[in-house]
């Protein structure tokens, strides 16, 4: 019998059989591939013809075919509705694949090769975008360490093996404590808790089948229940769950990891002559230098925490009106400064909520880039990894473009967070290759026959991620290395936070934020009672980002530390981190950072893209019209369909005419007034 992932796949637009497809089939599918790939690099090494672009660099983009649409397949299954089976496949696929790539980077006679076009590159008549590809090959094989030789060689491939490895386990480990730990909740804990809570505590507890309402570690849970529970007590249990993730000691525990996943990046930067890991990071993004990333984060820092330590001192007078003594405690924080936006901007969310319907904020998101780019989006049937998972057709003037796919809701088999990935990405260089987009989530699933709710931060999470999805869907260049979203790790985050400005626009939100239960648009007042409210508590969420960002970058500027911890804590005090203030992602949970190396170095990334979101909206506002026709054409054309194709200041620079200061970043989250 024809193993399902390596037959042709006669599904709706060639998406992958998951009906047909077992764990079992994974092993046998991986091993059929990887020896499909070795056999395409053998070929390419050992080709007698004088090395060219198409002989060479053309025939490594296809080299993986194979491979990459199993584990397009594998690596989306395995990171939303995970079981101990495709746990283990995972542990079982990194060090192969790790082998692999250091096989392939090793190579010297396939190095030659690719050496030998780039010597010749003046002579061959390229596109610029083949000067492109063939910069960033040879810029790979360099910084995969194709020049080294010896023991020097072994000791980088034995370091990325076991980094492959230790973030496999990290990701894992992260997963169980979320899955494992729950609260539950008698009667009297709900007492004050709004209905859309309950609603969710309810739902929490069917899964896991607790015999009631529990509060799990899912954020579209904890949050809430920190913002409305008047039990302090249940608050401080919760939070501190919350934060212990990855650091509860036993077989999850990921401090050693994480000091040991240090150690080696430090290892591996070394070995291919950098000072330091960030400064082998940092190299190829926009940034440049940890100094600039340092520079950047820190003329946020302060005026972010003189605002948060101004909000922090109200709020703990807030906390000893109440009759509770001592200072204000990062489980506090919410709880209070949910009080006090009500009292200011007379908004609670338990208003607010029916009015953010998921089905309607993705109407939402489709009908922004629709009036933008002209897209059309339809559902459709096919097969899916999991129930609750949607298909929708994207097309534009009658052709396809895209398939969608929106996995929204927060179940104890997937990874915590949002993200977006491609199960197949736009590229010319095999036929006209079409892109299959996946955008994940984490939103609470309401009760059957119930709607779905999303808080305001769910629905820009919605919206963020969408900007991704477009970033692949719009992609037009020929090869898939710089198709969508392969770009500079600085750079990657401004489709997704640019689109997040659409969901401001009053007219969308007029259109549908409906009630509901009585489908009634969100009364004038109250949308600009929310928009009024959209840089309120900034102090408290940006002091907790550029906290995380800091440690990321210290810890990968210098020396490894011995104890991740003990390092945390010494840069957290240099910096004067508020004390009812926690980092967003504490070094035991922080997967961004130790889930593999792509945001190692690059947390800051948010925050230097923001510079640019900031900046790219106002060119609308400068239109006169957040759909300007003309404005959006040229923000297809330069950023969303160059994917990787051109150097990233480049190509804002062609839609802005210059790169932008910190002064948009700074008013858009309110802080341009802050001492």
């Amino acid at each position: 019998m024809t193993n399902p992932l390596l037959a042709k796949w006669d599904t709706p637009f060639g998406l992958p059989p998951f009906d047909l497809i077992s764990d079992d089939d994974y092993t046998p599918a991986v091993a059929t591939a990887l020896a499909s790939s070795r056999a395409n690099i053998a070929a390419i090494a050992d080709d007698p013809a004088t090395p060219d672009f198409a002989n060479t660099v053309e025939a490594l983009e296809r080299a993986d075919e194979t491979l990459g649409r199993v584990l397009g397949a594998f690596y989306n299954v395995a990171g939303a509705d995970s079981n101990p089976a495709r746990e283990a496949l995972q542990r079982e696929f990194a060090p192969l694949l790790s082998a692999y790539s250091s096989e392939v980077s090793e190579n010297k006679a396939l190095f030659a090769r690719v050496q030998a076009v780039w010597d010749k590159r003046e002579e061959l008549d390229l596109t610029d975008e083949q000067q492109r590809v063939l910069m960033l090959t040879h810029r790979g094989f360099v910084r995969a360490g194709a020049q080294l030789e010896g023991v020097a060689a072994e000791n980088l491939r034995a370091a990325k093996s076991r980094l492959s490895v230790l973030g496999t386990d990290f990701v894992q480990n992260l997963l169980a404590d979320e899955r494992e730990w729950f609260m539950p909740l008698a009667a009297d804990d709900l007492v004050g808790l709004p209905d859309f809570v309950i609603a969710t505590a309810k739902a929490a507890g069917d899964e896991k089948d607790a015999g009631g309402p529990v509060v799990t570690l899912s954020r579209s849970l904890i949050v809430p229940f920190l913002q409305f529970s008047g039990r302090r007590d249940l608050r401080q249990k919760a939070y501190e769950a919350w934060g212990a993730r990855g650091a509860n000691g036993g077989k999850t525990d990921n401090r050693a990891i994480a000091a040991e996943t240090l150690k080696l990046r430090e290892e591996r930067a070394k070995l291919l002559g950098y000072e330091s890991f960030a400064d082998f990071k940092l190299e190829t993004e926009m940034a440049g230098t940890p100094q600039a990333v340092r520079d950047l984060l820190m003329n946020v820092w302060e005026p972010a925490k003189a605002a948060a330590l101004d909000d922090a001192a109200i709020l703990e007078r807030m906390l000893h009106a109440e009759g509770f003594d001592g200072p204000l405690e990062p489980w506090d924080w919410r709880y209070y400064s949910e009080k006090r936006r009500k009292e200011l901007h007379d908004l609670d969310e338990a208003e607010l909520k029916p009015y953010l319907q998921l089905d309607r904020m993705i109407e939402a998101s489709f009908a922004c880039a629709n009036r933008l780019f002209g897209l059309e989006f339809e559902p459709i049937e096919g097969p899916v990894y999991h129930p609750d998972v949607r298909l929708w057709e994207v097309t534009r003037d009658g052709a396809h473009v895209a398939v969608f796919i929106g996995d929204y809701f927060a179940r104890g088999s997937k990874r915590s967070g949002a993200w977006c990935s491609a199960m197949q990405s736009q590229h010319r260089l095999s036929g006209d290759v079409r892109p299959h987009v996946v955008n994940v989530c984490n939103f609470a699933k309401p009760e059957a026959g119930k709607p779905a709710l999303l808080s305001y931060d769910d629905a820009r999470t919605l919206f963020h991620e969408f900007g991704h999805a477009l970033h692949q869907m719009l992609s037009d260049v020929t090869y898939e290395s710089i198709s969508g979203t392969s770009v500079s790790r600085d750079f990657v985050e401004l489709p997704s936070q640019l689109y997040e400005h659409w969901l401001e626009v009053p007219e969308v939100l007029a259109e549908f934020a409906t009630h509901a239960d009585t489908d009634e648009a969100m009364p004038t007042d109250l949308l600009n009672r929310m928009l009024g409210a959209a840089t309120y508590d900034m102090g408290f969420q940006t002091v907790e980002y550029v906290a995380s960002a800091l440690v990321d970058l210290e810890f990968h500027n210098g020396p490894a530390p011995a104890d991740p911890m003990q390092k945390q804590a010494e840069i957290l005090e240099s910096i004067g981190m508020p004390r009812a203030i926690r980092m967003r992602h504490a070094t035991p949970h922080f997967a961004h950072v130790f889930a593999g190396d792509g945001y190692s170095s690059g947390y800051y990334s948010y925050m230097w893209s923001e510079v640019m979101d900031a900046d790219a909206f106002a060119a609308f506002e400068e239109a006169g019209d957040p759909f300007d026709p003309a404005t959006a054409k040229l923000l297809e054309q330069t950023v969303l369909s160059s994917g990787g194709s051109v150097d990233a200041a480049e190509l804002y620079k062609a839609f802005r005419g210059r790169l932008p200061g910190v002064e948009a970043l700074l008013k858009g989250r309110g802080l341009d007034k802050a001492a």
